[in-house]
């Protein structure tokens, strides 16, 4: 079933929205503009996390956290060329950057620019020649000089990839920002599934978090100034449907296939009962990950707030991860939102998480 034009709308405009970790703000108005309509409150804290509730007071208290930031550049000198040197904002491949088209936000507006490295017939030992250092590269938008590039471009405007949202076959779709767009878009539209659903017992708190890509910042600060009950963190994980994959390291996971439920010490046992049950009573295929430590996603900080909360990780397979052109298939974002909907409906103010 395709997705609805609605919803396919929205994520494509919050995919394009430039929004590397520390400057999520395009990212932050056009999913508050989504939940607009459905949500009771709304709010963006201190940090600038996203923050819509529906049916405030409820119980218990869930907390659902997709990731909004992406990985990105940040300029940090100018040289006299007018050539802008950057830092990485977020952990890229290296290999992947030289002769990329990126575009510098500043004040005036994007500028498109190429990330350049000296060519490789003037490098001297090619055999051995594999990722360059950031120190080797720089991103060229054709400024005549420092002097110009400096009246454009301020020391600390960020930069992304000029990557855009675009279909393939079928319901693949790729863009340079489902890690995690994808999880900000579901836990958005949770919110609007549950508008109105009757007997809902829960206050839901959708985020559309910050900073998950430099350390899980803005998870962490939420889930304090939250202090929910329950948590679900949905963020991308690795597909091995394609030759990179590596099914018998990480575990086989496909693209629509369905969402994955990791099982491990991050994850509540009862809640992740909850949603095995709620998947089996709405038909929605599920696949499974094993996971023996703690995740590197929102669910580990949401997991140790306070006197800890019961959480659960979904992942939503993608290929080709941190990367420009990451690949998902829009028919496992909407299983993931009628999963969460469907498992917040199972709550009631009696619910156990405690685990045996």
């Amino acid at each position: 079933m395709a997705m609805k034009k609605d919803a396919r709308e929205f994520l494509a405009q919050l995919l394009d929205a430039p929004s590397p970790s520390g400057y999520e703000g395009p990212a932050r108005r056009v999913w508050l503009a989504r939940v607009a309509d459905v949500a009771d409150e709304t709010s963006v804290d201190v940090h600038g996390n996203a923050i819509a509730t529906l049916n405030p007071g409820g119980s218990p208290r869930v907390m659902l956290a997709g990731h909004m930031d992406e990985l990105g550049f940040q300029i940090h000198h100018i040289d006299d060329n007018g050539m802008l040197r950057f830092r990485p904002i977020g952990g890229h491949d290296m290999r992947q950057l030289t002769g990329r088209r990126v575009l510098v936000h500043t004040a005036k507006g994007a500028i498109v620019g190429v990330i350049g490295q000296r060519p490789i017939h003037l490098i001297r030992d090619r055999k051995t020649h594999n990722a360059p250092k950031y120190h080797e590269l720089w991103i060229d938008c054709g400024f005549a000089d420092g002097k110009e590039a400096k009246r454009n471009v301020d020391i600390g405007d960020p930069a992304t990839y000029q990557e855009s949202f675009a279909m393939l076959r079928g319901e693949i779709a790729v863009a340079r920002g489902f890690d995690n767009r994808a999880g900000a878009f579901v836990v958005a539209e949770v919110l609007r599934a549950l508008k109105g659903a009757k007997g809902l017992k829960a206050q839901v708190t959708a985020v559309a978090t910050v900073q998950e890509e430099i350390g899980l910042r803005g998870a962490r600060t939420a889930a304090y100034g939250i202090d929910p009950e329950v948590g679900i963190a949905v963020d991308v994980t690795w597909a091995t449907d394609n030759p990179g994959g590596e099914a018998r390291v990480i575990g086989e996971c496909k693209l629509g296939a369905g969402p994955v439920l990791t099982r491990g010490p991050n994850i509540n046992p009862p809640l992740y009962d909850m949603l095995r049950t709620a998947a089996r009573r709405g038909k929605i295929s599920l696949q499974h990950r094993a996971l023996p430590a703690g995740s590197g996603t929102d669910a580990n900080a949401i997991q140790i707030t306070r006197a800890g909360v019961a959480t659960a990780l979904l992942g939503v397979p993608q290929r080709y991860m941190h990367s420009p052109v990451e690949l998902c298939h829009l028919g496992d974002l909407d299983a993931t939102v009628r999963l969460i909907a469907g498992t917040i409906r199972q709550m009631k103010p009696t619910t156990s998480f405690i685990p045996e």
